[in-house]
């Protein structure tokens, strides 16, 4: 499958991980979150990856209204509303077939195998 990287040009995170990756002659293929986002089974992989939901949702996000509203959801509808609202990620997200991280992680990605 390769590198994928989930960002948007305005996160730093996500150009600083499209430059680790150019650095090392690592083939990825980016994918613009305002443009086209994760479908349901590539965040559900993520989740599975990372360990919760709770842990891919970006607390300092600008839609604190959406935030707030996540905490009184259930667990099914949370996931559904951050599908519909992937700006509330953190950013990157970054996979490896099975593997992903979320934000800033170059520590990790030195120990990928591509």
């Amino acid at each position: 499958m390769g590198i994928q990287i989930f960002g948007t040009k305005k996160s730093a995170d996500s150009r600083k991980a499209e430059r680790f990756f150019k650095e090392r002659g690592v083939k990825f293929q980016y994918v613009d979150l305002k443009e086209k986002g994760l479908s349901r089974g590539e965040l559900q992989s993520v989740i599975n990856a990372v360990g919760r939901l709770d842990d891919l949702i970006d607390a300092d996000g600008k839609d604190k209204d959406l935030l707030i509203l996540l905490l009184y959801l259930t667990p099914e509808d949370q996931f559904d509303k951050v599908l519909e609202n992937q700006s509330l990620l953190k950013q990157p997200v970054v996979r490896n077939g099975k593997q992903a991280t979320v934000g800033y992680m170059p520590d990790v990605w030195k120990t990928w195998q591509f």
